[in-house]
């Protein structure tokens, strides 16, 4: 049925935004297409939660989602933020076992979720995509551990300068005054990624601007100096 066709041709233009997709041909994108279902999620809705059966493997469209943990005090601490085209959930899907962290929607957020038998099928099917699936988890794994042991061993300046660096190198775009941040980060969100209070985090983040390290514009960061940004590390 024409209808029907279009929604395939429509579910597999939005995988195509998921980078781990993006090698799937047209033909092959619309195949895995019905499996996927789109969910939207408002600002501070929850999308799982430690502990929870991990049913689900997702990806953004659009918004943005932050996983976290709680710290010993009950405090909330930010591991990552996940943007648009960007999978989560998924090593907790791979293996069944529950989900290891929180997942929150930090904005209004379109994602794509499949289930993870249809995930496993996917995988066995395409050799590309789960090579590219196992790539990126294990990179993400990487910096939420490289996160977690500089929240507990670093000062708050060198957290805030690598917190910034991090970002920076995996979706920071060079232009002629610097690398520009476009993801949006308030102060608490920067504070709680960071292991510390709003205040602190607002000091940190003016004594970068004071020293010409960074600046802020159209509601991002510009980086102007990446190599003394690095130095604080």
């Amino acid at each position: 049925m024409p209808t029907e066709r279009f929604l395939l041709s429509y579910s597999s233009i939005m995988l195509d935004k998921i980078s781990i997709f993006s090698a799937l041909t047209r033909r092959e994108a619309e195949s895995i297409a019905p499996f996927f279902r789109r969910e939207r999620k408002r600002k501070k809705d929850v999308i799982f939660t430690e502990g929870d059966p991990s049913r689900w493997f997702y990806a953004v469209l659009e918004g943005k989602v932050k996983i976290t943990k709680l710290s010993q005090e009950g405090k909330e601490i930010i591991i990552e933020v996940v943007g648009p085209g960007e999978v989560f959930g998924g090593i907790a899907a791979i293996r069944g076992l529950p989900y290891p962290a929180n997942a929150l929607a930090m904005e209004d957020c379109l994602l794509l979720k499949t289930s993870r038998e249809d995930l496993l099928g996917i995988l066995g099917r395409f050799p590309a995509v789960n090579m590219s699936v196992f790539q990126e988890l294990g990179e993400r794994l990487e910096r939420s551990h490289e996160s977690m042991k500089q929240i507990a061993l670093e000062n708050v300046l060198s957290r805030v300068a690598s917190l910034l660096s991090n970002i920076a190198g995996k979706s920071g775009k060079e232009t002629p005054e610097g690398t520009m941040i476009e993801l949006k980060l308030t102060r608490q969100e920067i504070a709680e990624m960071v292991g510390t209070t709003v205040e602190t985090s607002i000091r940190t983040m003016s004594r970068l601007k004071k020293t010409g390290i960074i600046a802020e514009k159209d509601g991002g960061i510009l980086i102007r100096d990446m190599g003394r940004l690095k130095d604080l590390i």
